[in-house]
């Protein structure tokens, strides 16, 4: 296995989902770094996304994990093995990663992602949100584009007006382009990876209340892989923003037990 058992959880990496880029985290990163105070957190953006938005996104997983690793490298994060955190499309990259330059990852988390010849595409997007995926990707005004992202991705109500002002903002400042947006679905919609299991731990997390994947997406990858798979009751697709807390906590538990090893 790439790096030591004392490692994971020392260098941190964060990847986000379809559309997504890295100040979509909001506060969990900071909460991450609350968790694990002497670790090293990190994230980095996918091409054609946040910092790298004026980039064209390749329409493959393989092409897009090249580019991120390079990224991740030109920045420097690569001097030690990372431990990755990833979400949605997020998770198909981490894997990539893990199985293409396995020395670069010790570990990973992956967040309610799909395969797609373990799910058919009727689960991986759920049929009931076609209508509307589709119209938010031309929904011009950004508030109401991201209130209806939010809404969709999210289960938890509290702080829906702040959030959507925020992710708004972001892309004002950073917009991913509708060309992006449809390589990144045709990147997911076609990833096959091997069937060969990862070389490191992987924990699965998902919700079970998640509108925008079925949960049987991540019962597949587990039972496919025999990989670890807690299940939130009640959040979203988005679950490090419905309950940061819990993931932080189910990243704690899994963490200190290679701390004992």
């Amino acid at each position: 296995m790439p790096g030591t058992t004392n490692s994971i959880g020392q260098n941190w990496l964060l990847l986000r989902g379809l559309a997504r880029e890295s100040a979509h985290w909001g506060d969990f990163t900071q909460q991450l770094q609350n968790t694990f105070p002497h670790a090293h957190v990190s994230v980095i953006d996918l091409p054609g996304t946040g910092q790298f938005y004026l980039e064209d996104s390749p329409n493959n997983i393989k092409s897009i994990t090249q580019i991120t690793r390079e990224h991740t490298y030109n920045k420097g994060l690569l001097k030690q093995p990372i431990t990755l955190l990833a979400v949605s499309l997020g998770g198909m990259v981490a894997w990539e990663w893990m199985r293409s330059f396995p020395k670069d990852i010790n570990s990973a988390c992956i967040i309610n992602t799909s395969f797609s010849n373990l799910s058919p595409f009727y689960q991986r997007l759920r049929w009931q949100c076609y209508p509307q995926f589709i119209a938010l990707l031309t929904q011009k005004n950004l508030k109401s584009r991201e209130t209806a992202i939010l809404q969709l991705v999210s289960n938890n109500r509290v702080h829906d007006d702040p959030i959507s002002n925020s992710w708004a903002n972001i892309q004002s400042q950073r917009p991913i382009s509708l060309k992006n947006s449809f390589k990144q679905i045709v990147a997911a919609a076609t990833y096959k990876p091997d069937h060969q299991k990862t070389t490191q731990p992987v924990l699965l997390l998902n919700s079970l209340q998640d509108k925008l994947v079925s949960t049987d997406c991540s019962t597949s990858i587990q039972q496919h892989y025999q990989l670890p798979l807690i299940q939130h009751p009640w959040a979203g697709h988005d679950l490090t923003l419905d309950d940061p807390a819990w993931v932080n906590q189910q990243l704690k538990k899994w963490i200190e037990r290679f701390s004992t090893l």
